[in-house]
C-alpha cells in the first residue's frame, strides 16, 4: 500500500478594487401584458439613454434577470373575508454595469440616475477586474500553504516528503466584491447637494479578503 499524506492548504489575499458596479432595478405595473412589455422596453431604453450621455456604450448595460408575473393585492370583502384583487402585469428588469473606480464618474452617473424619470432602484459595490489573476494567486498560496504543512508534519513524525500525488480542488464561481453600502437604493435617498450635474461623492472601498482551500496528496518516501 503506497505511504501518502494529504493536507488541505489555505490560501489568502488581500485585493484592492478597482471596479465599481452598480446592479440596477427597474420594476413597474400595468393592467395589460402587452403594456407592461411596452413599458419595460421604454425604461430600459431611457436607462440606457442616461449611461450613453455619460460616455457608455449602449451594450455596457447587461441584463441579469427580467421576469413578468401576475400581480395581485388583498383586501377584504363587505363580510370582512380577505380576497384577492387581480392588479395587472408586474415586469422586474435587473442590470449591472461596471467601470473603472472614479468617484467623480460616479458621482455624476447617480446624478443622472436621481434625475431621471424612471425612478431606479441600485446598489453600489466594488470588485476587481482581473478576477483571473487573482484566482491564480490565491491557489498558488494554498498549494505552497499545503507543502509547507506537509513539511512540518512529515518532519515531525520523522519521515521524507516525495512528490506531488493529486490536487483536489473544487472549481466554482469566487465572488471577489464589496459593498459598503449593502441595500437597494432609491435615487432620491442619494445625498441631495450637488455641484453642476454631478454628486460630490468620496468612497474609499477597503481591500477586500479572499481565502480559498486546496487539498493536495504527497507521496512518503
Amino acid at each position: 500500500m503506497d505511504r501518502i499524506i494529504r493536507v488541505t492548504g489555505k490560501g489568502k489575499i488581500s485585493v484592492h478594487p478597482d471596479t465599481i458596479r452598480l446592479n440596477i432595478s427597474l420594476e413597474d405595473v400595468k393592467k395589460t401584458y402587452d403594456e407592461t412589455l411596452k413599458q419595460s422596453t421604454e425604461q430600459t431604453e431611457e436607462l440606457k439613454d442616461c449611461f450613453e450621455t455619460l460616455g457608455f456604450d449602449r451594450n455596457d448595460l447587461k441584463t441579469l434577470y427580467f421576469n413578468v408575473d401576475t400581480e395581485y393585492e388583498s383586501y377584504q370583502d363587505d363580510n370582512r373575508n380577505w380576497k384577492r384583487r387581480f392588479m395587472g402585469y408586474k415586469f422586474t428588469h435587473r442590470f449591472k454595469i461596471d467601470f473603472p473606480e472614479d468617484n467623480e464618474r460616479l458621482g455624476k452617473v447617480l446624478y443622472v440616475l436621481a434625475h431621471s424619470s424612471i425612478h431606479p432602484e441600485f446598489t453600489i459595490s466594488y470588485t476587481v477586474k482581473d478576477m483571473e489573476a487573482c484566482k491564480n494567486q490565491l491557489l498558488g498560496k494554498a498549494v505552497s500553504d499545503s507543502k509547507q504543512k506537509a513539511e512540518i508534519l512529515t518532519q515531525a513524525a520523522g519521515v521524507k516528503l516525495g512528490t506531488l500525488a493529486t490536487i483536489d480542488y473544487s472549481w466554482g464561481e469566487m465572488e471577489i466584491i464589496s459593498r459598503p453600502m449593502n441595500k437597494m437604493m432609491e435615487p432620491c435617498m442619494v445625498m441631495e447637494d450637488s455641484v453642476g450635474a454631478a454628486y460630490d461623492i468620496d468612497i474609499e472601498p477597503d481591500d477586500i479578503d479572499v481565502t480559498d482551500t486546496v487539498t493536495v496528496v504527497w507521496s512518503l518516501e
